[in-house]
């Protein structure tokens, strides 16, 4: 069964869509004019230095939203900062070899700005609910930019299928079941009773919905991305030699294949650059579409100010986070043992700093799941709310608390499968791998085709807050704004 998982997977990877995502990358990183790259001490300013601001100014209290803008890329960096991180990127690694790591940064780069993209798009199409909460994502601007602007009459089609892709990972989530197999070999408990406490844990964080998970992910994301950063980084200085060496090793597996040493067996250059993108996209979701669904839920006054924090998330993510672990994992020589997934990591890190190390990661890795089950739990939410946008609202209610109930559900019961009949978390790997390609080829495609309104706005931003060009008054900032003007045009008429 692995092998034609392994199969499907590797289709589903392939050139095709590896193509799309570099050229959706590269479109929009030369239609900006290399926007992430020139302006990322902006981007760093407007982001990472407003955190440290008793109030960023770029909170504006009076823009329509849910949760403060630190408290969506939280949640959002929550939802993909997790297991893919260190599970992820290990497993790209034991498959591809080290030179997965060089294609796994070329995608994050390019992925900055393709997170931009999605993420400002979201914004300005958002919609607002009875409860006047802003909402948004990939099927919202495919329904109002592809449908109702473009007059796509079959806009409902990739909607659906990108709605069923990102539902597919529902039943097949890697979090609760990385989380289990890390603390049972660390404590030596049993991987179920992990799992059913770990259950308990998220139906507490998620009970209070989007404002407790935003405030619950606005404190508990950046100490755990630091606690983790600053555990890898002792181990990697104090192998200070080797880093030069560990460069030389991914460059040379990126364009020339890993030969097979003790227990890997080897990997051709194409291997390296289907893992190491196919683990980017899990790792920071860019192209995937997710993340921008709580972006979209953002107090903020421009899509682009927003779109910003899409680019801090996946430097944070992929950049930092991924190289971290990557660099542990060859630095300390444990890349070529045979092993995979989060047992590669906790290995390298407990041959980097011993028992502590292991417990480090354990912690690190339970964090890091339990902020993605809850980052994800809004996702999925966003989406049955456009589904269920135009029903009663009972019967949407039922739903939506029907939902509440059942959403950790399915990762114990994943968890229970594998232990029961042996399942393997390179099995599950592959299972999460086929259900990310389908909505992410059908997302990169939808922004392509939006890309003039992205530029427009990037436009307006630009003259705004960079003092770059003329202001156009006829660019409407958020849809919602373009379709009143449009009902008081007809109302006047």
């Amino acid at each position: 069964m692995q092998e034609i998982l392994q199969s499907i997977t590797e289709f589903l990877w392939g050139l095709p869509l590896l193509i799309v995502i570099l050229f959706t990358g590269l479109y929009f990183t030369i239609g900006s004019k290399f926007f992430q790259f020139i302006y990322l001490p902006h981007i760093l300013k407007k982001t990472l230095l407003s955190i440290f601001k008793r109030k960023s100014s770029d909170d504006n209290t009076s823009s329509k939203g849910i949760i403060s803008s630190f408290e969506a890329v939280s949640t959002a960096i929550g939802g993909s900062v997790g297991v893919a991180n260190i599970g992820g990127a290990s497993t790209a690694i034991a498959v591809g070899g080290p030179g997965a790591m060089f294609w796994l940064w070329v995608c994050a780069l390019l992925g900055m700005i393709i997170k931009t993209v999605e993420v400002t798009l979201s914004v300005h199409y958002r919609s607002t609910d009875e409860n006047g909460d802003p909402y948004g994502g990939p099927t919202y601007y495919m329904e109002k930019g592809l449908g109702e602007e473009r007059k796509f009459r079959y806009w409902m089609i990739p909607a659906v299928l990108f709605g069923c892709g990102i539902f597919g990972t529902f039943f097949f989530t890697l979090q609760n079941y990385t989380i289990s197999e890390a603390v049972s070999s660390t404590f030596d408990i049993g991987m179920i009773p992990v799992s059913l406490t770990l259950m308990l844990v998220t139906y507490y964080v998620i009970y209070g919905g989007l404002r407790h998970i935003g405030k619950f992910a606005a404190k508990l994301v950046p100490f755990m991305v630091l606690f983790y950063v600053l555990s890898g980084l002792y181990i990697i200085l104090s192998h200070f030699t080797e880093i030069g060496n560990v460069f030389s090793i991914i460059f040379q597996g990126a364009f020339g294949g890993t030969a097979a040493v003790g227990g890997f067996t080897g990997a051709a250059v194409t291997q390296a650059i289907s893992m190491g993108m196919a683990r980017s996209v899990y790792s920071n979701e860019a192209g995937w579409g997710t993340s921008p669904m709580v972006h979209s839920t953002a107090k903020v006054n421009h899509p682009v100010k927003q779109g910003l924090w899409g680019a801090f998330e996946v430097f944070i993510d992929t950049i930092v986070v991924c190289s971290v672990t990557a660099f542990v994992i060859i630095i300390t020589g444990k890349w070529s043992s045979g092993m995979s997934g989060a047992e590669l990591t906790l290995t390298a890190f407990e041959m980097g700093i011993g028992d502590t190390g292991r417990i480090i990661i354990t912690i690190s890795i339970f964090l890091f799941g339990l902020t993605t089950l809850t980052g994800w739990f809004v996702y999925y939410e966003v989406l049955l709310r456009h589904l269920l946008r135009n029903k009663d609202q009972t019967f949407k209610k039922r739903i939506l608390t029907f939902y509440n109930r059942f959403y950790p559900i399915p990762g114990t019961a994943l968890v229970i499968y594998a232990v029961s009949y042996g399942l393997t978390g390179q099995t599950v790997w592959y299972f999460a791998d086929i259900a990310s390609a389908i909505p992410t080829f059908i997302n990169v495609v939808a922004i392509l085709l939006l890309s003039k309104k992205f530029f427009s706005l990037l436009q307006d931003y630009k003259a705004r807050y960079l003092g770059i060009g003329q202001i156009d008054p006829t660019v409407h900032l958020f849809y919602e704004d373009t379709q009143s003007k449009a009902e008081q045009k007809m109302n006047v008429l």
